[in-house]
């Protein structure tokens, strides 16, 4: 088989990093890729539009292509691959609203009564500084649409609920995702990642994972796309993940088919556990990044069959799915100053020594190459991933692997796993 794998994160090194294992791969692209990328794969580069992609996918014989980042998707990029007759692994354009609209994804939940928080939609910032007022709780403000992981803001306080619905609604601060936004109560709990397969009727979920988004320790800072990540989650129990898929996997499947928008490809579902039981904070509809890093090397199961019948709507035929007892840590080294303006270009070196520890892989999130050297090329730079024998041993040697790795200015955080080292 002949794959393209679309996107140039951590998520699709740690994609690609896969596929390559497969025995089923002949030849692996990928557009437009990064510096660890190319290591593995063929770089491409990213065409202006979806339909040149399409012409050069028919010319090289592309078998699947894998669709990583949410905007594509949202965008209709598997419409118009299918369209050509080509297979792509992504839900479309309209099943793609889940993660795409938060406002249309939190209708769907409310008419499947799916568990999630209670919320009310604003397009008009006086509007929905009236009801902050009026119900004086603590909220957070979403973005409607994509931010990149960032259009979620705390509004703890009256003061700073209204500073967040100005800054994405009068200030644009996200642009056309901010056209209106979700004002949603503040959920207390433990939050969990849900990953799982799905070719519009059959589901197969994958092991638990928990994600870090705050920028610093101690779940301080700001937002982001994620600043590490570990599987399995203590907090996702067999209880819990019987629970998730009868009130939550099942319905929102069932729900997306029963509007004529069957979901197929990764569905993601991000998750406060409270004191009253799972709830729904958002759905994803790729992927998660970071949670990619540790998921898919404890997939014992080649990952190529699995998108396939995905695609093809034969998933239920895959019921023998193996997992690796080990356990995957996985610890984000970003530019100084992210989320916030940062600096590029910043030579890595010790990547060579990192990827030499026992179990430790190193996943390319914001890399390009330049030169003779690697070099530093976005807000996430690298994902450092050990799978070892237990949790604590998983999160020590990627720190090992972070040690080794230098380049100016380097920020991560030292508590990942910190949630679930506590519950040990």
């Amino acid at each position: 088989m002949n794959i393209l794998v679309i996107g140039q994160g951590g998520r699709e090194h740690t994609l690609v990093w896969k596929i390559a294992q497969s025995p089923l791969v002949d030849k692996l692209y990928c557009a437009p890729g990064n510096a660890g990328i190319a290591q593995i794969a063929e770089l491409i580069p990213m065409p202006d539009g979806f339909v040149e992609l399409a012409d050069w996918a028919e010319t090289r014989n592309i078998d699947l292509t894998v669709v990583g980042p949410e905007n594509p998707l949202a965008a209709g990029i598997v419409d118009i691959f299918r369209e050509r007759g080509l297979k792509a692994f992504g839900p479309d354009k309209r099943a793609a609203r889940l993660e795409g609209s938060k406002d249309f994804a939190k209708q769907l939940m409310v008419r499947n009564d799916i568990p999630t928080a209670a919320y009310q939609t604003f397009a008009d910032a006086d509007e929905a500084i009236d009801f902050i007022k009026t119900n004086n709780t603590s909220v957070f403000v979403k973005a409607d649409g994509l931010a990149a992981g960032k259009g979620v803001i705390p509004g703890r306080t009256i003061a700073e609920a209204t500073q967040a619905v100005k800054t994405i609604l009068v200030d644009r601060a996200f642009g056309e995702a901010g056209n209106s936004v979700i004002v949603e109560e503040e959920l207390i709990g433990e939050e969990a990642s849900f990953t799982l397969l799905t070719d519009g009727s059959h589901c197969l979920p994958f092991v638990s994972s928990q994600d870090h988004k705050m920028s610093h320790d101690g779940d301080t800072g700001k937002n982001t796309g994620g600043m590490g990540a570990y599987s399995p989650a203590p907090v996702m129990t067999s209880e819990l993940h019987d629970y998730v898929m009868e009130r939550v996997v099942y319905p929102t499947v069932e729900g997306m088919a029963g509007i004529g928008c069957p979901f197929k490809g990764v569905l993601y579902v991000g998750l406060m556990i409270t004191e009253t039981g799972p709830k729904v904070l958002e759905f994803n509809c790729r992927f998660g990044d970071p949670e990619t890093q540790v998921l898919l090397p404890r997939l014992k199961s080649d990952l190529v069959p699995l998108m396939l019948a995905c695609v093809e709507g034969t998933l239920d035929k895959h019921t023998d799915v193996a997992w690796h007892t080990e356990a995957a840590a996985c610890v984000v080294m970003a530019s100084g100053g992210y989320p916030n303006p940062y600096r590029t270009g910043k030579t890595i070196t010790g990547l060579v020594e990192a990827s030499s520890f026992d179990g430790v892989t190193v996943f390319h999130a914001g890399t390009n190459q330049d030169g003779g050297n690697v070099v530093t090329a976005g807000g996430r730079v690298l994902g450092v991933t050990a799978l070892t024998d237990d949790l604590k041993s998983a999160i020590d040697q990627a720190y090992r692997g972070v040690s080794a790795i230098h380049f100016d200015d380097a920020h991560w955080r030292t508590d990942i796993g910190h949630r679930a080292l506590s519950r040990s």
